[in-house]
């Protein structure tokens, strides 16, 4: 696999990365689009609030809620939204992914650093996704599912690391994807990938 990416990123993995442990792409997501996005996921919140805090404005309950009070009881996921928001501008020059050929990463952060980091064998799941805004920015976003759900209410959900507003991002998902099955397939059966002399999981992925 040829490799294609800013060399000067390839050290905000260093600190993480093991010695005989290869990087063979990492990138940063697209500030526009990523800013966006992230954006638009409180809007449903904002409009909710507002409409509702219209409808009751000027009625009051048996407890004697008032239109203010309500807007303040409402107002409370609006500032946790634009809290979220706010983290995510500030953590953007800290953010990057990767993928190793032991396991996929991201790092980010806006006070200290966060790496996450999840090996092959623990991908279940990769998915690839374009939204209208990503879209007009030509990026994407790549899912990985690894196991973790959430139960609300006795219904589960799906809980997907992501990579956001990655460029080329068709490309990168089915490089990330044929590099997942091939460690995946060389942890259980002996292939190209393997030395004949090699007992166990030690070969190092060949980039082509």
């Amino acid at each position: 696999m040829s490799t294609f990416f800013d060399k000067n990123l390839l050290p905000k993995f260093d600190s993480v990365k093991d010695d005989d442990e290869e990087i063979l792409w990492v990138n940063k997501p697209k500030f526009i689009p990523y800013a966006i996005t992230g954006l638009a996921a409180g809007f449903g919140i904002i409009i909710f609030v507002v409409i509702s805090y219209a409808m009751v404005k000027n009625v009051k309950d048996g407890d004697g809620l008032s239109g203010n009070s309500f807007l303040i009881f409402t107002a409370i996921p609006v500032v946790f939204f634009l809290w979220s928001f706010l983290q995510k501008l500030l953590s953007y020059s800290n953010t990057s992914y990767a993928f190793t050929n032991k396991r996929v990463m991201v790092r980010t952060g806006f006070v200290g650093t966060d790496f996450k980091s999840i090996d092959y064998d623990k991908i279940s799941d990769i998915e690839v996704t374009v939204n209208a805004v990503e879209r007009a920015f030509n990026v994407g976003t790549i899912k990985f599912f690894s196991g973790r759900t959430q139960i609300d209410d006795g219904v589960t959900t799906k809980l997907y690391d992501r990579w956001e507003a990655i460029p080329n991002v068709y490309e990168i998902f089915k490089k990330v994807k044929q590099v997942s099955v091939d460690i995946k397939t060389d942890y259980n059966y002996p292939n190209a990938l393997r030395p004949e002399t090699n007992p166990g999981y030690n070969t190092k992925y060949k980039r082509k």
